[in-house]
């Protein structure tokens, strides 16, 4: 981009809101609830022609930069990427970069800063995840709804209680990047991958007994590929997760129903309730009829 070209000033309808730094050490960054994770900036650059920023030494802060339209370009870490709608790229904190818009399509972007004990843990994970500075976010709506709801805590001042809720809210934010990017929970399954559909699949029929045979042809592979890239993504084996699942819906039967044991483990498809008993107390810690006992309300 032509030196001459990059943008000095601001862009029609940009907003932007820099916390004061003795508004974070002395509210922010002693707070326990808070200080792991909260931010220092945050704005938002409609069609943000010529923009253009550029850190030899990195900044102060993580930046993380969500492109709703419009293109541009990342350079980050002698890495190079394309931005488009529905990208996103994350700076860590002290690492060289710059970054600017297409000159003919120039993005509009919603930019947050952020710092916290954990938020170098949080960007390592992000990195990992993608192999790189750059992911997707395909649920702009909720993304957008929450950077909304934060910023607007933050323009009505520096209170105690806008602070804590605005951080707060800054993990449902960066969660929806690192966990919901691929697609949103109420969208069309065509954007979901093959674990999240044998997880539905799996909650469908959970009165049932699957086998992992069954569970691996509902979404068309085999079943030791399937097993592998189900434990590698949710931690368990197929089995195990649908056990979950039941053990899940045995607790609604039991805190709201009066339905008895082995009525509960029939309606699961587990003809043995003493096997069910005995699934129940390995998943919860307690017996059924303990649970029941104990209900909490």
């Amino acid at each position: 981009m032509d030196q001459d070209l990059r943008k000095k000033e601001g862009f029609q309808g940009q907003k932007a809101i820099v916390i004061p730094r003795k508004i974070l050490s002395d509210l922010v960054a002693g707070n326990n609830v808070v200080s792991t994770l909260y931010i220092t900036d945050i704005g938002y650059y409609p069609k943000a022609q010529f923009h253009y920023r550029e850190r030899y030494e990195g900044a102060e802060q993580h930046i993380l930069i969500y492109c709703l339209e419009g293109k541009g370009q990342a350079f980050i870490n002698n890495a190079t990427y394309t931005i488009e709608a529905g990208d996103f790229f994350i700076v860590p904190i002290g690492i060289p970069h710059k970054y600017q818009a297409d000159e003919n399509n120039p993005w509009t972007i919603y930019w947050i800063h952020f710092k916290g004990s954990i938020a170098n843990s949080i960007v390592t994970s992000m990195v990992q995840k993608y192999n790189g500075y750059k992911g997707f976010n395909l649920d702009n709506k909720n993304c957008i709804a929450l950077f909304n709801e934060i910023y607007s805590q933050l323009e009505r001042g520096y209170s105690s209680d806008h602070l804590v809720y605005s951080n707060m809210c800054l993990w449902h934010f960066i969660a929806g990047f690192i966990y919901n990017s691929n697609y949103n929970a109420d969208s069309n399954s065509h954007f979901k991958d093959s674990i999240d559909l044998a997880i539905d699949f799996l909650r469908k029929n959970v009165n049932q007994l699957l086998t992992l045979q069954q569970i691996s042809a509902s979404v068309n592979l085999s079943p030791s590929h399937f097993s592998s890239i189900f434990k590698k993504k949710t931690g368990f084996t197929p089995i195990e997760y649908f056990n979950h699942l039941k053990v899940q819906q045995a607790c609604q039967y039991l805190l709201f129903t009066s339905m008895r044991i082995k009525e509960i483990s029939l309606e699961l498809g587990i003809e043995d309730q003493y096997y069910f008993s005995r699934l129940f107390s390995k998943v919860m810690g307690i017996s059924p009829i303990d649970y029941r006992e104990k209900r909490i309300h």
